[in-house]
């Protein structure tokens, strides 16, 4: 039977999914986290290895003979040097769209806590603020209803689609800057340029993959031209936002909030300055971590290795 290496299977499966299919598969060592350092020695005997975040760089791809096949455990393939893989005939997986629900649906979760702070208000009410209060309701932010203001949504993937739906349930206007309008065309959605998605928009939301092209493209001059009223969202990759830029954004009351999944770095250094900047909502990278999605993610992952072992490879991102 096959041996396979899982580098970092905790963030996937941390207990609560099974292993028993990749196990059909072969011989599984599966190991919580994997760092740098130790991929070559974990991975050296190997003939399938399965990545989330430990890096499968030139150097020790090619310091693993036996190897034949890389299952990235994850859309982004980022983390492996999928040219490197392709001179060594070694084909390179991933999987996608398995979590464009989730992600959709933690975006609005970030949207609405602007809109009503619904966790800063428990928080106040478990402190006995209402219980002392003079009034029968109160609030201590200004709450925002969605219906007629303007979602603007930059790429229109799946994901993209997904939040567009979202935003058309609630009575919003849709808009979105897309590399292909005429391809993904959508019953609700103006296509509009980036400057004006960002002009005219409430609300703004990327959902662009990250590239060398874009990498912060969200800038201080790319804020300066939004709504003082208006809210950013990242739920795709921290990358595509000049930290230090929004932060001064905020701070300045240039735009009114921001809610973000995803950092430039993960985990963030403390002195990140996101971390202590206000009216903003970080979560931890949580977006694709419902248990249905990983549930989807790990299901997907045998189904790739099983169609590689049966020699029909699929989801191949180096062929």
């Amino acid at each position: 039977m096959k041996q396979i290496v899982v580098l970092d299977g905790y963030a996937l499966n941390p207990g609560d999914l099974s292993w028993d299919g990749l196990k059909a598969l072969g011989n599984v060592t599966i190991y919580d986290r994997t760092p740098e350092e130790l991929v070559v020695e974990r991975a050296r005997d190997a003939e399938i290895v399965l990545t989330n975040k430990s890096i499968l760089n030139a150097a020790s791809i090619a310091a693993l003979p036996k190897l034949e096949y890389i299952g990235v455990i994850a859309t982004g393939y980022n983390v492996v040097d999928i040219a490197a893989a392709k001179e060594r005939g070694i084909p390179v997986t991933n999987v996608p769209a398995y979590s464009t629900a989730a992600v959709a649906q933690l975006t609005f979760a970030l949207i609405l806590e602007l809109c009503h702070h619904a966790g800063a208000h428990s928080v106040a009410v478990h402190q006995g603020r209402w219980s002392s209060s003079k009034d029968f309701s109160f609030w201590d932010f200004p709450l925002v209803e969605l219906e007629g203001k303007t979602l603007g949504i930059v790429g229109l993937g799946q994901i993209g689609q997904a939040v567009a739906r979202i935003g058309l349930a609630f009575g919003m206007q849709v808009i979105a800057h897309h590399k292909h309008p005429e391809r993904d065309k959508m019953e609700g959605v103006r296509f509009v340029d980036l400057a004006a998605c960002f002009k005219e928009a409430d609300v703004v939301s990327l959902h662009t993959p990250m590239s060398a092209a874009n990498k912060e493209f969200v800038n201080a001059a790319l804020l300066d031209t939004m709504k003082r009223s208006a809210f950013l969202i990242n739920t795709s990759r921290g990358g595509l936002i000049n930290e230090a830029d929004l932060e001064a954004a905020l701070r300045s009351g240039r735009i009114a909030g921001a809610g973000v999944d995803v950092l430039s770095t993960e985990p963030p250094a403390a002195d990140n300055p996101l971390l202590g900047a206000p009216n903003i909502v970080i979560t931890p990278h949580i977006a694709w971590a419902t248990s249905a999605a990983r549930g989807r993610l790990l299901s997907a992952v045998v189904d790739n290795l099983d169609a590689f072992l049966s020699g029909r490879a699929k989801n191949v991102v180096n062929s």
